[in-house]
């Protein structure tokens, strides 16, 4: 299923998991080893048939597979997007389904702590409710700009002690 064409690409920021990625990247490429340091054994399986047999390399080979399509997954796929409309999130599991969006209009301050971790979204000026958006999933130079850009956006926002 091919997703719909962005209308104003030029009119939003997005902001993937890569930094979530990097992760499941070595966990891929320590699998991949596993199963070719498997498949190698089997040319020493006539001097010592104790060693395992080849075909116990598919299991850590489709354990790499999974974890590279991850990564390629979270690499591509948006976690935050910054529209003239609003915010959408995008969760981990389901995002095609689950997607929330919060409109400018319902976002009365933003803060961002100042290890830039944690997005705060007030829905009111007493800052009694709201959203907190972990950010750790974002690689650490995109946050300054995401910080700034939604800071910005609202006109009512702070970087905080936490």
């Amino acid at each position: 299923m091919m997703a719909a064409p962005v209308q104003s690409p030029d009119m939003e920021l997005r902001f993937t998991r890569s930094r979530q990625a990097v992760m499941f990247w070595i966990v891929s490429a320590v699998f991949a080893t596993v199963a070719i340091t498997l498949g190698a054994t089997s040319f020493y399986r006539d001097s010592n048939p104790q060693l395992p047999h080849p075909a116990w390399m598919l299991v850590p080979l489709a354990l790499a597979v999974m974890a590279a399509r991850l990564a390629v997954r979270l690499t591509r796929h948006a976690y935050l997007i910054l529209t003239p409309l609003g915010i959408e999130i995008f969760p981990f599991f389901r995002p095609a389904a689950e997607m929330r969006l919060v409109v400018w209009q319902e976002v009365a301050a933003a803060e961002v702590n100042t290890r830039t971790t944690v997005l705060t979204l007030h829905h009111d000026a007493a800052k009694t409710s709201g959203i907190h958006l972990s950010l750790k999933p974002i690689r650490a130079d995109r946050r300054r700009l995401l910080a700034g850009a939604v800071i910005g956006r609202v006109g009512g926002g702070s970087m905080r002690d936490t």
